[in-house]
């Protein structure tokens, strides 16, 4: 039950920041504006999202709903099966990664959208502004990927 604790702590955390972040962004700022902070490269830029990641499956809100509730569901059933051999590294990924789901998932029932406020330039290149949620999902996902290689790696190991 301690591993389990452990993960929600995360998920607390990185939802907490991500809904603070966006309350802060959607009071004091309009929908569209740019405030640059290192100019031509990094802004806060308030806009909403409607779809997904790179503005996938744009306007299916229902949707993107039920799949988050899915993977929610699926993940805390793996945390609950896996809970004895959950590492810190594993602990930490699943946490980053269901406090993002929530932190859009509760946008998406209270607006139909998704507020994003992070915003990076390179050159020409506008990178998709994303969130504190986004953040957490994305590293959340490096993390138990990598977690998943250093296991395998430990049990290429004891085989030997």
């Amino acid at each position: 039950m301690k591993n389990r604790e452990n993960v929600y702590k995360w998920v607390v955390l990185v939802f907490i920041l991500d809904q603070i972040f966006k309350i802060l962004v959607q009071r004091t700022m309009n929908l569209y504006q740019e405030i640059s902070i290192i100019p031509k490269f990094f802004s806060i830029c308030y806009v909403r999202n409607s779809g997904a990641a790179f503005s996938i499956l744009e306007d299916a809100t229902l949707l993107l709903i039920v799949i988050s509730v899915l993977f929610i569901i699926v993940i805390d059933k793996t945390i609950k099966k896996e809970e004895p051999n959950l590492n810190k590294l594993s602990i930490l990924s699943l946490g980053m990664i269901i406090g993002g789901i929530f932190g859009n998932l509760i946008d998406r029932i209270l607006y139909k959208s998704v507020i994003d406020f992070i915003s990076f330039t390179f050159g020409s290149y506008h990178f998709p502004i994303f969130n504190i949620a986004d953040i957490g999902i994305t590293v959340g996902v490096l993390l138990l990927f990598i977690d998943y290689l250093r296991k395998d790696k430990n049990k290429e190991k004891q085989n030997d």
